[in-house]
């Protein structure tokens, strides 16, 4: 049922004037929205002998499709995860995954566009295709795709408990719940102060509970690994004190790597950074935090390291994205707290756009924040996820999720398991 995402192809230039083409004049050009997000294409979609032709040019860079042309036999080869389609220009017979399938329309090509019915495009990707004649809209759902899916473990009232929300169950039972759709857990148990001491009691009220081991032995039970979250913030100067002294840096490195003995890895979730520098002051914020986090890596070995970092349009910017994607493993995007509820698609899209200039997209995480989305706002971050190709996405956070959001991430993704340590 859920396949691994492929995707399509199709273009299409609407020409007016041209008498092929049935739209009637003065209506609203066709919209085209995949995975919830609007697609912009520089040519609309058009309807052709009551079928809906649309842009494959757009819809292909928006799915991450490998598209091939032959100009001398004017054939469209496209691939992606397994999937193979070809189409020729006014053959009505195309072949997917070397079967021969009718067409109800030839492809075409006007003005040195191809054109492709969307009834195929859907068949041949595995999508759901929605056509809403009165709003003149084309919605397509792409199957769901293989992603990292990080949920962020935080202690909370009987209201908003990660475990319950996790394992179904009130602590210290546990059922399978919603573990199969995460494929890690961050668990957000520790801190540091300014001399680099390593807390697991405080003042931000990111605790490690009494029964931790239980946690990590259910963890492990359905097949999520663990990384320790070390949380701090900025805000009386802490992080600030921290990262202007090499002692307790490398104080803080060895007492982290010390205690990551118990997980896969580490989550350096330093919050703050930035916000009232500027010019070289700037500057030197950001090559404290990255010499830290150099300094960290080297002392965890083999062990993995993710940072969770403000996005690169927020307000924060004492990270160099750059420097620190070449030394980490994967980044988290904080892309929200901008705001407006639910967090607005412009800005996350911008903050996705920022990190993949300076780090690769396989590398990259897309935050996402429950209190700030709804279940119906919830598909169109994944689909920035999809779009761009990122690693995954993660949560913030368990205890907060209601059961429409579940439901939209189990539509739309599955979690990626990897060897548990």
């Amino acid at each position: 049922m859920k396949k691994t995402a492929a995707i399509f192809l199709l273009t299409l230039l609407m020409i007016a004037g041209q008498p092929w083409i049935n739209q009637a004049h003065g209506q609203e050009p066709i919209s085209v929205f995949i995975d919830d997000l609007s697609l912009k294409p520089d040519v609309a979609p058009v309807i052709y002998n009551d079928r809906t032709l649309v842009p494959f040019r757009a819809i292909a860079e928006a799915m991450n499709v490998e598209v091939t042309w032959d100009e001398l036999t004017r054939t469209v080869y496209a691939a992606k995860s397994g999937t193979r389609v070809t189409l020729q220009i006014d053959n009505p017979v195309a072949s997917h995954n070397d079967n021969r399938i009718s067409l109800d329309t030839a492809p075409k090509i006007v003005s040195g566009r191809t054109m492709i019915p969307l009834r195929f495009f859907s068949e041949a990707f595995d999508c759901q295709v929605a056509w809403d004649s009165s709003l003149r809209r084309v919605s397509i759902t792409t199957p769901p795709q293989i992603m990292t899916v990080i949920g962020f473990y935080a202690l909370g009232d009987s209201q908003t408990s990660s475990w319950t929300d996790l394992f179904g169950r009130s602590y210290p039972e546990m059922a399978a719940g919603h573990t199969k759709i995460l494929s890690e857990l961050a668990l957000g148990w520790y801190s540091l102060d300014k001399e680099g001491n390593l807390l697991d009691k405080s003042r931000t009220g990111w605790q490690r509970p009494d029964g931790w081991e239980t946690v990590l032995d259910g963890a492990k039970q359905y097949k999520l690994a663990c990384e320790m979250v070390i949380h701090v913030t900025d805000g009386d100067g802490t992080i600030t004190d921290l990262l202007n002294d090499t002692a307790a840096m490398k104080h803080a490195a060895r007492a982290i790597s010390a205690e990551a003995q118990f997980y896969k890895g580490v989550n350096l979730d330093f919050e703050g950074l930035g916000y009232n520098d500027s010019g070289a002051e700037l500057k030197q914020v950001q090559q404290n935090f990255t010499y830290f986090v150099n300094l960290l890596h080297q002392e965890l070995g083999n062990k993995g390291l993710t940072l969770t970092l403000h996005a690169p349009n927020s307000a924060y910017p004492g990270y160099d994205y750059q420097a620190l994607g070449k030394i980490c493993d994967q980044i988290i995007i904080m892309a929200y707290d901008y705001g407006p509820k639910p967090e607005p698609i412009s800005m996350v899209k911008q903050a996705v756009e920022l990190a993949c200039q300076s780090v690769p997209a396989d590398k990259l995480i897309l935050g996402i924040s429950a209190p700030s989305e709804t279940a119906e706002s919830i598909p169109p971050k994944i689909g920035i996820a999809k779009r761009y190709n990122l690693k995954g996405v993660a949560l913030w956070r368990l205890g907060v999720i209601n059961d429409g959001m579940w439901q939209a991430l189990d539509n739309s993704l599955i979690a990626r398991k990897e060897s548990v340590r």
